[in-house]
């Protein structure tokens, strides 16, 4: 008997274009090289990627699901600019997120994660002293992603991978470090976190990381509504 024909894979060929797509237009987004309530033509995105409208027009799903982007029937599709009531709702997780992963991590003892963020922090005081936001604002990133897999929690890893995508929080920290004085609040809010991790003080850990993303937060509402009110 002849075995029948299989079929052929193209929809996982679709499915990974798709997944591209998606993944360079978050980063687009996150980073703030499309900025919020950018217009997002599926044409002048086909062209800019090289590609049909069919994998444009899933990825543009998968962003509207998680957040990043907004349609408005018989309008358009755009960056999407989150409410500050969903900014709040998120940076609760996050601060639970984090001061979770803070305390875990504090708890594994001496492992590569620690040496890395002591790195990170050398080259956060460097970017203080030159009062180089950009590079500090990268550096804060890397510091808050190294206790998340530090914790060595892939559930914990996974919610907050996602949480981090609906904040695009590379374009809100920003923001929050250009208040007087955040810059130097923060590093010495990430060296207090360090510290009660070396002393594998999980309960500190937890503590001070939550109450770091806390600052964070209303640095942030703080500088949005001044802006707000220079408009």
């Amino acid at each position: 008997m002849q075995e029948p024909t299989r079929p052929e894979r193209k929809p996982l060929q679709h499915t990974s274009l798709q997944a591209r797509v998606a993944e360079e237009l978050r980063q687009m987004i996150i980073s703030g090289e499309l900025p919020p309530r950018s217009s997002l033509s599926e044409m002048a995105l086909s062209e800019t990627f090289g590609v049909s409208r069919t994998p444009i027009r899933e990825a543009l799903k998968q962003l509207q699901i998680e957040g990043l982007v907004e349609v408005r029937p018989r309008v358009g599709t755009f960056v999407a600019v989150p409410s500050r009531r969903e900014i709040t709702e998120l940076f609760q997780m996050k601060e639970l997120l984090e001061g979770a992963a803070a305390r875990l991590l504090a708890f594994r003892g001496s492992v590569p994660e620690v040496e890395r963020l002591e790195r990170n922090m050398r080259d956060a005081d460097e970017a203080v002293r030159a009062g180089d936001t950009e590079r500090y604002a990268r550096l804060v990133h890397d510091f808050h992603d190294l206790i998340v897999v530090g914790a060595d929690n892939s559930k914990l890893e996974a919610h907050y991978r996602t949480l981090m995508n609906q904040l695009a929080y590379a374009r809100l920290v920003r923001a929050s470090l250009a208040r007087p004085g955040r810059l130097n609040e923060s590093d010495h809010e990430h060296h207090r976190v360090l510290d009660l991790i070396h002393a594998k003080d999980g309960d500190g850990a937890e503590r001070v990381m939550r109450e770091h993303v806390r600052r964070s937060h209303q640095a942030l509402m703080a500088e949005m509504d001044e802006r707000q009110q220079g408009t």
